[in-house]
């Protein structure tokens, strides 16, 4: 009893320093390549009057605009690598986590070897399937083979050590499921406020330079204007993406977790109408 908890446990203790310092590394990566995106791609001397990065851009050229919106712009752009990055990052782990076949088929396999009693089977079968539905079943499974030879035990008191022993393996999963969501979230609302705080500077701008300027310029105006959309573009489209793999993220880990307690359940259920 005592090495199946404590092997795996240093591991799983290991995940969230790991997984902390990927987080650390890809957003400071992605601000790094946004800035350096920003200065030579975006602010390329080509894409401007005369080449000179500090004119107007040229007509039609949006990577030039995207440059005359200002210091805000790379911000944005590093959020919009970083919600790129998790996107990929999540969904090859919840991928992972699925295991390598069909999780219903898991599950309705385990329920059938544990019906005619072979618990061997099923372990082995979890072997095979991998995932963090099938680690936390085969540490039910490893329980039950216990509890099936336990002295000194009632029925109900086996049958919550393993519901305890499956508990504890879906807390271990659950955050390695969960990691990196709350960034995603949160850059779902920060994005669009961040956007429109550099409108409202570009905005500032453009009318300021109107006044200096002393005769109104249609021209200059509505240059200046387009410029300082380009952040609420940017954080509009970058909020967006971020909203929708949250919710779609979110689901799969909800799926995920219904199938683990349908297979808790079913392991539950099997071993107390085989002890009766």
């Amino acid at each position: 009893m005592t090495a199946v908890k404590t092997t795996p446990t240093p591991a799983k203790q290991d995940q969230p320093k790991s997984g902390m310092l990927f987080t650390v590394v890809a957003m400071v990566a992605c601000f790094v390549a946004s800035t350096l995106v920003y200065k030579f791609v975006f602010g390329a001397s080509s894409h401007f009057i005369d080449g000179d990065n500090t004119k107007d851009p040229l007509p039609g050229d949006y990577f030039g605009t995207i440059y005359k919106g200002g210091f805000v712009v790379p911000m944005l752009l590093g959020l919009l690598f970083v919600v790129i990055v998790f996107v990929i990052e999540r969904f090859i782990t919840l991928t992972k986590a699925s295991g390598g076949g069909n999780v219903d088929g898991f599950v309705r396999n385990i329920r059938t070897m544990l019906d005619r009693g072979d618990v061997s089977a099923a372990i082995a079968a979890c072997d095979r399937q991998k995932g963090s539905v099938a680690n936390v079943v085969r540490a039910g499974l490893t329980k039950y083979g216990e509890m099936q030879n336990a002295p000194g035990m009632d029925k109900d008191q086996k049958v919550l050590a393993i519901q305890k022993e499956i508990e504890e393996a879906t807390t271990l999963e659950l955050p390695m499921l969960e990691s990196n969501l709350s960034i995603l979230a949160t850059i779902a609302s920060v994005a669009t406020l961040l956007g429109l705080f550099g409108t409202v500077l570009g905005m500032i701008r453009s009318f300021a330079a109107l006044a200096n300027a002393g005769a109104p310029d249609s021209t200059a105006l509505a240059t200046g204007i387009s410029e300082a959309l380009i952040n609420t573009a940017l954080g509009i489209g970058t909020s967006a993406i971020a909203i929708i793999a949250y919710n779609f993220f979110t689901g799969r880990i909800d799926a995920l977790t219904y199938r683990i307690d349908e297979a808790g359940y079913s392991l539950t259920q099997t071993f107390a109408a085989k002890h009766n």
